[in-house]
């Protein structure tokens, strides 16, 4: 059974930082990306980067780059989203999924693309 674990939210003030993870277990795809997904009260879900497992690419959405930063530790098999200078405006819920499509239906940034999620972990970022 394929299950994303989240873990590592927490409160934090502007301008800080937090490590989240994805434990990954009973994965048996050769090829697939993880996606790490947020959504804040009253708003859809958005994606926010997305990791190639073939070849470790990434993608962050603009108002991220520069301070979030995906990867992997394979001997854990997790992966993790690295977010540094944390705003106000990031607090959500986060959550980890994974596409294991052989093609790209929708924009990586798209819920609909990924077909195993977990359950989402509390970011919030005080003022």
């Amino acid at each position: 059974e394929v299950q994303l674990v989240e873990s590592g939210g927490g409160l934090v003030q502007a301008g800080g930082s937090l490590r989240l993870s994805c434990a990954l277990s009973g994965f048996i795809f050769d090829d697939y990306a993880i996606g790490w997904f947020r959504q804040a009260p009253g708003k859809g879900r958005e994606g926010v980067s997305r990791r190639e497992s073939r070849d470790g690419s990434t993608d962050y959405v603009d108002r991220v780059k520069g301070r979030f930063t995906i990867s992997r530790d394979n001997t854990e098999n997790t992966v993790y989203l690295q977010m540094n200078s944390l705003k106000p405006e990031d607090t959500a819920v986060y959550y980890c999924a994974c596409d294991t499509s052989r093609y790209r239906r929708y924009p990586w940034t798209s819920d609909r693309q990924y077909n195993y999620w977990g359950q989402g972990t509390q970011v919030t970022v005080s003022s």
